[in-house]
């Protein structure tokens, strides 16, 4: 059985680095240039806030910031904004927030996590506002956050600063109102108008203003490229920008025509849908799995075999129903309310269907491959990644080997060998 197997070859994918940053040289320069120290008064409350993406350098960035407001003499608090992740419980976004080092514990300032919030009026479409009430309670707000391409849709904005005013710090309700509303006019008209509702009524009701945004870029080997702090009146017009650097930073499966793409994890922490449908190139509103890879756009994927869930997912396997094939550990893993609660939210509930699964790595490939329909003598097109974040390092299968010759930015990293297997019949390790 060993022989329907092809051999692989670990290769690195070379993508140009940013510039290494002083984190808290920029922070520190950032906060001085906004003036928000002279802004902070003596014992105020400022309200963080923090989301449920895996960023790089999250928590020193956080932390950083909250030593500057401390040093100002206020008391800074934080406060999850993620809409309906980590369950929409308090507790669950709680939990979310401590895998990426943000704790009470840690940081040494409290995490308020009410899921409680309070209309601020309607847009002009007629969409209720909803809003953190733990953040309306402070006396500013300063919004951190990652600035990157959204995964549901296309747009000059996506993921970032907006999107965490306008559904983020909307906690569940503001997060399903806006979603329902995106399904008819479409996401970015929501995050902007209903974003423009907010820093208005803030300011204009001498509420818990947003002080300021913290926009974070990370390169294509997710590491911290640029941290802009952003006023809130040029936050649409300068984010729009962000976003456009942002998704040419962005890495990219080296090839356009994959038979079977192995992704070894999915989660939260990767992408908001698990893995990214800006890298996979399925779209989380349907997909066809065309052996022709007609009408398709690229890459075009005609298999995608996930392994595992990342521990920091905590159980959410939204994304999953972009694959075809899982394992049976990757199932069990699964926390059925969680990624049910995503889902339904996000109006996207085919993200949560589960794949056809088998007991080890081995059955879920060859099945895979069996599923190809590939002509006699035809060798399969495979890649494997850890995950959608990380496409540095790769294998790939031989049926690349002459592209690898050509491709300048691809480097061999050893010799073909046998798909190896351990005794339990999965993958070891990628790179081991």
């Amino acid at each position: 059985m060993q022989d329907c197997f092809p051999r692989m070859m670990q290769v690195r994918q070379r993508f140009s680095k940013s510039p290494p940053l002083d984190i808290r040289a920029v922070i520190e320069q950032g906060f001085r240039s906004q003036g928000i120290g002279e802004r902070v008064k003596q014992g105020s409350r400022i309200a963080v806030a923090v989301g449920s993406r895996g960023i790089r350098n999250l928590d020193k960035i956080v932390s950083c910031l909250l030593e500057l407001l401390q040093a100002a003499g206020s008391k800074p608090f934080i406060v999850p904004a993620m809409g309906s992740h980590g369950g929409a419980t308090p507790e669950g976004q709680t939990e979310l927030l401590a895998t990426f080092g943000i704790t009470e514990q840690k940081l040494g300032v409290p995490v308020k996590a009410s899921m409680e919030v309070k209309s601020l009026g309607r847009t002009e479409d007629g969409i209720e506002t909803w809003f953190s009430t733990e953040a309306l309670g402070a006396d500013g707000i300063i919004v951190v956050n990652r600035v990157k391409p959204h995964t549901d849709f296309e747009a000059s904005i996506g993921s970032g600063i907006l999107k965490m005013i306008s559904i983020g710090l909307g906690k569940h309700a503001g997060a399903a109102t806006c979603h329902a509303r995106s399904a008819r006019l479409g996401h970015e008209r929501v995050i902007r108008t209903v974003s423009q509702l907010i820093i208005h009524s803030l300011h204009s009701a001498h509420s818990a203003p947003i002080l300021c945004g913290v926009a974070i870029l990370e390169d294509a080997v997710h590491e911290t490229a640029q941290i802009e702090f952003l006023k809130p009146e040029e936050m649409e017009s300068r984010e729009e920008q962000l976003h456009a650097r942002a998704k040419a930073l962005m890495p990219k499966l080296p090839f356009d025509q994959i038979d079977l793409l192995i992704v070894d994890r999915i989660g939260k922490n990767i992408s908001g849908t698990g893995m990214d449908p800006n890298i996979i190139g399925r779209h989380v509103q349907g997909y066809s799995a065309s052996l022709s890879g007609g009408g398709q756009g690229r890459p075009h994927i005609s298999r995608i075999f996930v392994r595992e869930l990342t521990p920091e997912t905590r159980g959410n396997a939204i994304g999953i129903g972009l694959a075809d094939l899982t394992t049976t550990r990757m199932v069990q893993a699964m926390d059925k309310p969680t990624t049910y609660i995503n889902v339904l939210t996000a109006l996207t509930p085919q993200n949560a269907k589960i794949p056809i699964h088998f007991d080890t790595d081995r059955e879920a490939i060859s099945q895979g491959l069996v599923s190809l329909a590939l002509p006699e003598g035809v060798e399969p097109k495979v890649v494997r990644i850890a995950d959608t974040l990380s496409l540095e390092h790769l294998a790939v299968s031989e049926a690349y080997a002459d592209l690898l010759g050509k491709e300048e930015k691809l480097q061999a990293q050893g010799d073909w060998e046998a798909m190896k297997f351990d005794s339990s019949g999965n993958l070891p390790p990628l790179g081991s």
